[in-house]
């Protein structure tokens, strides 16, 4: 299991993709990144709820990727931490 950190909304410059998050797992390039599509991601709130998602693919070539949730996570969840399975 590894574990990441949520950096951010998946937007554009008037949009914003509710559902679809930017993660960094630590990996150094777009190779490593695209290694890691498919699998499971789970972010779990103070409360103890479970959000999971899956990534999607690799965002850019500084090995960040982007996951897409089952429904969209609180604004707080930005900067916290993801597990991925």
């Amino acid at each position: 299991m590894t574990k990441g950190i949520v950096v951010q909304f998946r937007r554009g410059r008037h949009t914003i993709h509710e559902r679809h998050f930017l993660l960094d797992l630590g990996l150094k390039d777009r190779e490593e990144a695209k290694k890691m599509k498919g699998k499971e991601v789970v972010w779990k709130s103070p409360a103890g709820k479970e959000i999971h998602g899956k990534i999607a693919d690799a965002h850019g070539n500084n090995g960040l990727v982007r996951a897409i949730f089952e429904r969209g996570l609180p604004g707080q969840a930005v900067t916290t931490e993801v597990e991925v399975k």
